[in-house]
């Protein structure tokens, strides 16, 4: 882990928070574009169907092996569970009770608004038919991610939801992915990853089913590709390198354990890899000091730490502090002090936020019941946590009736402004076919 320290003196050279939360930032450096090669891909998948699908996971997951079938069978699901131990299985049975009743809370309910000149309007909300879950392969297996993206849409409504993920080396997914999709009732599970998974779910295939929204995290192949079929299938943002930001009070001690705690969680949050940010702010030299002690000893008995970012940064008060975590809208941002945790509804812009020192983000990944699919790279400042949302559409259902006379007498007018005399006439037909002047 790279470590970088901010005092008040730089911090106030950069501008003050909004300008140091742009300097943390910036510690990640955005990698090489991949749009063109993402381009290619999918334009192969829209033209050549499962042939490029299979070509691209022997080339790109499977190291030129042959693949077995790109839909995984009810029976493989079925022997996946038999290989869980019991512990997960009883793990992930509190993830999906928790993560249901949290989505299921956010359900949105049929409104209708009655209108001054007597027309009635009914607001909507129904789910989509098919949704798909990625799950992204890599150093180890993903479950949770199976959870958070598998309950919410089911919460959501939907009836219809796959789960796709690459296979390894030997053209397998892993048993936890598999027994995990059968404890959350999927039955369509595809080998398959990358931007080419991407385009297959978008597109179909002779053996995959196209469906309107994919979500959950991946490579930056799989985001390009989400990002690029954006006009043709939903998706829920673009999910860039992990990050958390803590927010630590004077109030908290020096030789207290909640300095340790703090570090356990960002060396925690390192675990996601190289590009991974993590940060942590306090107003009191001391905390920081005894952070970066911390983070020194910690690290080196924690190997998959791995190459994240950190940054500590010492500002003039507390609300300072919370200024910047507005400006630096982190994917994760933690409150741990009775003073910053007192300002925790002056947060504005976070993925998820998690207050007190007990309040580990690591529980947020797995069990806590809030989801895990967050905003990053500073997207908190207009995008949400995946939720029920993302998977269901507001839909207006019009009732004009004797409205109409008022409606056209104000409408008809606009209509002409704008050169479109059939609009207008339209719209006064339905006056004239009512008796109506």
């Amino acid at each position: 882990m790279r470590l970088q320290r901010l005092d008040l003196e730089e911090v106030r050279r950069l501008g003050g928070p909004a300008g140091a939360a742009a300097q943390v930032r910036a510690l990640v450096v955005g990698r090489a574009s991949v749009a063109e090669r993402v381009r290619e891909i999918l334009e192969h998948v829209r033209l050549e169907g499962e042939e490029a699908v299979r070509r691209y996971t022997r080339e790109l997951d499977t190291a030129g092996a042959e693949p077995g079938p790109l839909r995984v069978s009810a029976e493989e699901l079925d022997e996946a569970i038999k290989e869980l131990p019991l512990e997960l299985v009883a793990g992930l049975q509190v993830a999906i009770a928790n993560v249901a009743l949290v989505a299921e809370a956010g359900v949105g309910h049929d409104r209708t608004v009655d209108l001054p000149q007597g027309q009635r309007i009914l607001l909507r909300e129904v789910p989509v038919s098919s949704a798909a879950v990625y799950v992204p392969g890599g150093r180890a297996p993903y479950p949770s991610t199976v959870v958070m993206g598998v309950v919410t849409a089911r919460a959501a409504g939907v009836l219809d939801v796959a789960v796709c993920a690459p296979p390894g080396r030997d053209g397998q997914i892993d048993p936890v992915i598999l027994g995990t999709c059968r404890l959350c009732g999927v039955e369509r599970v595809y080998r398959m990853g990358g931007a080419h998974a991407i385009a297959a779910l978008a597109y179909g295939t002779e053996s995959v089913e196209p469906v309107d929204v994919i979500v959950g995290p991946g490579n930056l192949y799989v985001q390009e590709a989400k990002h690029q079929l954006s006009a043709s299938v939903g998706i829920d943002g673009f999910a860039g390198p992990s990050d958390l930001l803590v927010v630590l009070g004077a109030a908290v001690g020096v030789g207290q354990h909640e300095i340790r705690l703090a570090a356990l969680d960002m060396l925690a949050q390192g675990e996601h890899g190289e590009g991974s940010l993590v940060a942590a702010v306090s107003p009191s030299v001391e905390v920081c000091d005894a952070l970066a002690s911390e983070l020194s000893t910690l690290v080196l008995e924690r190997p998959t730490v791995g190459e994240a970012q950190c940054a500590i940064l010492q500002l003039d008060s507390a609300r300072a502090a919370l200024e910047l975590a507005n400006a630096f809208a982190p994917e994760h941002l933690q409150l741990i002090g009775a003073d910053v945790e007192a300002l925790a509804h002056t947060v504005r812009a976070a993925g998820c936020l998690f207050v007190g020192a007990q309040s580990a983000t690591a529980f947020g990944d797995y069990v806590a019941g809030s989801n895990h699919v967050l905003p990053t790279g500073g997207a908190a400042r207009f995008a949400s946590q995946l939720s029920p949302r993302h998977f269901r559409r507001r839909m207006a259902e019009v009732r004009i009736g004797p409205a109409a006379a008022k409606l056209a007498a104000a409408g008809a007018p606009l209509a002409r402004a704008e050169g479109f005399e059939v609009h207008a006439e339209s719209m006064e037909a339905r006056v004239r076919e009512n008796g109506e002047p």
